[in-house]
């Protein structure tokens, strides 16, 4: 009992710090010029993360052409048995055309060691969903199977809770996106 109660403790304390060294980094006010070159360039990755999912996977874009809306972020995990991650991304509500600027954390313990880059995309079956993501009321705990067509695992064509959850790393689609543990927020400064 002791020892999962110290490995919980670990977790909470890295995922802490890895929201409050974003917290640290965020510019108290940033001029307009400097918001519309981050919005910019978080428009740029986000479409560059949908045209690389689709070009992996047919599937997806099919998804993408039925859902509400969608997330897509760029984001980076590290770690030395304690792992911490953070990114940042765009939710667009594909109805209205509306763009919430949003950050993401992520903490965990894992067996590895080292560092990984990697871009997540979300697809809301609907505007609930895509709303409740937003507003902070979002399950992260919900992982979805993302497919690798090219490694042979089977596709993924459907929703599973509303949402369809892909992650893309420098070895192409995962076959399974997981992303427990992870808090997504809006970036006030950049909304």
């Amino acid at each position: 009992m002791i020892r999962s109660t110290g490995l919980f403790a670990i977790v909470l304390t890295c995922a802490s710090f890895v929201v409050a060294q974003e917290a640290a980094t965020e510019a108290p006010e940033a001029s307009t010029n400097e918001v519309a070159t981050q919005k910019t360039e978080i428009d740029a990755a986000a479409q560059a993360t949908l045209d690389e999912l689709f070009a992996q996977n047919a599937d997806a874009k099919g998804l993408y052409d039925k859902a509400s809306g969608y997330a897509a972020f760029t984001a980076l995990k590290a770690g030395f048995f304690v792992t911490g991650g953070r990114g940042t991304g765009v939710a667009v509500n594909k109805g209205t055309g509306e763009r919430k600027y949003m950050r993401m954390a992520t903490g965990g313990i894992g067996l590895g060691i080292g560092g990984q880059r990697y871009n997540l995309v979300v697809l809301f079956e609907d505007e609930a969903h895509l709303n409740r993501f937003i507003q902070g009321g979002w399950d992260s705990s919900a992982s979805a199977q993302a497919a690798a067509g090219s490694d042979g695992i089977a596709l993924t064509s459907s929703f599973v809770g509303g949402v369809a959850i892909f992650q893309i790393t420098d070895r192409g689609l995962m076959a399974q996106a997981d992303v427990s543990g992870t808090r997504f927020w809006v970036i006030d400064e950049l909304n």
